[in-house]
């Protein structure tokens, strides 16, 4: 969506959008403000909007730092891994991008396009796309045009080699040219100039939304303006109403679609560990998570552990489970697990593990024969 994500222009679009998608796990990721002083009230702005004008429940999300606790970011990372429909829109893009990389909640939004949808508006929006424009730092710091590397969830999930610019139409500079998201032609020229030969221009006017079904190809514009699709001279648009395809739009911007694997090894992994999980298979659960200790300790990988520790902390919290039968192996688990984070050096697990283990009103005592644990009961 090009902007105007909250205003009654984008009702409709949002309720067909929400009516394949189930009721549960639908979310506001409030990562693009999350640096503004008001960023509570603009969560309750978003959360009262979708309950009031949209109709439909969701559940706010917090990720707005990268100094949150390790278990802080672990809850975010599995909430959006499970998630259904995920919402984020309105802040800084680039600010977005480094505490959605450093956090390692990125890759899980390819999850989520697999059975889901994803809807990101005005800054997010421009995150979607190969590169992505840094519009504070140039817009109102002054830099020099220059790109951020972007998430390419376009490129990855409809093969789309582009960059995406909201605000396309914007005309609020008056005497001087913002389109381009304030950019305006002369710096739109100088980023374009920095742009690969097979990456193009794909713009999205204000209060302007387009969907790429990636079942079908279909590619549809609503809103009150137009799609358009930038590349040289080469200008090309679809007005709100109209549809076309994702194989069009790589034809009118003259590239060839590159159709990319998403699904990495690391996510099937936690797939079987959650299967394993909800089987009750516990030891073996643990089994496959610290088989991960093979693999480089990356963002990503953090990140899959984090949410693979969330769970196994929810699952210990159930109230169906019997807290000598079940309760003690999932404790006995995730202890398992800390020590293997502390044996490896990686401090951030153990952290996240003892949050965990906090949250359930576990104590735990280390001692020269080990870890051991306490449970309070309520």
């Amino acid at each position: 969506m090009g902007s105007g994500e909250t205003s009654p222009t984008m009702v409709t679009p949002h309720q067909r959008i929400l009516a394949d998608v189930p009721a549960t796990g639908r979310i506001v990721l409030d990562t693009p403000f999350g640096f503004q002083e008001n960023a509570d009230e603009l969560t309750t702005r978003l959360e009262d909007y979708f309950a009031n004008s949209v109709g439909t429940n969701t559940t706010a999300v917090s990720l707005r730092t990268t100094e949150l606790s390790a278990g802080e970011i672990a809850s975010a990372v599995a909430k959006v891994h499970s998630a259904n429909w995920v919402f984020a829109g309105p802040g800084s893009p680039s600010y977005a991008l480094k505490v959605w990389r450093e956090t390692g909640i990125a890759p899980h939004f390819d999850e989520v396009l697999q059975r889901g949808v994803i809807v990101l508006a005005s800054a997010a929006a421009l995150t979607a796309g190969a590169y992505t424009i840094p519009v504070y730092e140039i817009y109102k710091v002054g830099q020099d045009p220059f790109w951020n590397e972007g998430l390419n969830l376009l490129g990855r999930h409809t093969g789309l080699n582009a960059v995406v610019i909201p605000h396309f139409d914007n005309s609020e500079g008056g005497t001087h040219d913002t389109r381009f998201c304030y950019m305006g032609e002369r710096r739109l020229r100088m980023l374009e100039a920095q742009l690969p030969a097979d990456v193009f221009v794909l713009g999205v006017d204000e209060h302007t939304g387009v969907s790429f079904d990636l079942d079908t190809h279909v590619v549809r514009v609503f809103g009150r303006g137009s799609m358009t699709v930038r590349k040289g001279d080469h200008v090309w648009q679809v007005k709100s109403g109209d549809e076309t395809t994702i194989e069009e739009i790589a034809k009118q911007a003259d590239v060839e679609r590159v159709i990319t694997e998403t699904t990495e090894p690391l996510f099937v992994a936690a797939d079987q560990v959650e299967e394993l999980l909800e089987t009750g298979n516990v030891l073996a659960a643990v089994d496959a998570l610290l088989e991960l200790d093979e693999m480089d300790r990356d963002i990503d990988t953090r990140a899959t552990v984090h949410a693979l520790i969330t769970r196994l902390g929810q699952l210990a919290a159930s109230p169906r489970v019997d807290l000598q039968s079940v309760v003690g192996p999932y404790i006995e688990a995730l202890l398992q697990a800390r020590n293997a984070a502390r044996s490896g050096g990686r401090w951030d697990e153990a952290d996240a593990i003892r949050d965990q283990l906090t949250s359930l009103q576990v104590t735990i005592k280390d001692t020269a024969d080990g870890s051991q644990w306490d449970i309070q009961s309520s």
